[in-house]
């Protein structure tokens, strides 16, 4: 009670303050875009976001529809490279979010004033009870150990590459996946022993795995940019839906599942 409570109070005043700048300028930076508080034509936003901000977006969407009853919220999740491929292929996106600034910055111009909202690092995961007795990335190298991990292409791929690279520990991965769901899959399926994720991953699993840290991890921390699509349509309401993730409403959503606060 007293986390919605606190919720709706700072969403009551985001969207006041949202309201109040609106009239006044579109920040957006988009022609012809109105605040979705004087039109009330439906409106359907689509947002763009990495995997493992699946439960922190749906719910901030939620949070979005509640105070702007025209919009619609339509999100898309998956491995960030695949969604920027997807954009790049002409896929119509008006927000994206992705879980490191190297993938956000390799769409170019096509993503209007990126910004850093929030942060993760790498954990690794097990089935629960750790049956194999991991405690170091150095074991997911061990002879009779099955490990997954991203893509190298992915963020949290390319996270884990930079994890070796700093340990000197060479992991030879069963599978490479495309999203760090995958990996999250793999492992409380029981067709891997071991998986590397970032921390808000091995929460949102819970009692479905165990997690090990290590101190290498810290050394390795992926930014998460989000910032609205060149040529959206809907401009002042990819920025309300920024300004939201961005503000306290989003940030308590996003620390409640483990990230870190961004810059």
């Amino acid at each position: 009670m007293a986390r919605t409570r606190i919720r709706v109070a700072a969403l009551a005043i985001t969207v006041a303050a949202l309201a109040t700048a609106c009239s006044s300028n579109d920040s957006s930076g988009s022609s012809g875009a109105s605040s979705s508080s004087a039109n009330s034509a439906p409106v359907t936003l689509t947002v763009f976001a990495a995997a493992s901000l699946k439960k922190g977006f749906t719910e901030i969407a939620q949070d979005y529809e509640k105070a702007h009853p025209n919009v619609t919220v339509k999100t898309t999740f998956d491995g960030s490279s695949a969604l920027v491929t997807q954009i790049e292929q002409g896929a119509t996106a008006d927000v994206i979010a992705t879980a490191d600034e190297k993938t956000m910055t390799s769409l170019g111009d096509s993503a209007v004033d990126p910004k850093a909202f929030t942060r993760n690092v790498l954990t690794i995961i097990t089935a629960p009870g750790n049956p194999k007795g991991i405690t170091s990335v150095r074991d997911l190298a061990r002879s009779g150990v099955t490990t997954v991990l991203c893509a190298p292409q992915v963020p949290c791929g390319n996270a884990a590459a930079t994890v070796e690279r700093n340990t000197g520990v060479d992991i030879r991965p069963a599978s490479e996946e495309t999203s760090v769901s995958g990996v999250v899959t793999k492992v409380t399926s029981g067709q891997a022993d071991a998986g590397l994720v970032y921390t808000s991953d091995a929460k949102a699993a819970g009692s479905k795995v165990a997690a090990v840290n290590d101190p290498a991890f810290a050394a390795v921390v992926n930014e998460y940019p989000i910032a609205t699509v060149k040529g959206t349509k809907h401009g002042a309401e990819a920025q309300q839906f920024i300004d939201l993730v961005t503000g306290s409403t989003g940030q308590q959503v996003l620390s409640e599942l483990g990230f870190g606060a961004g810059r």
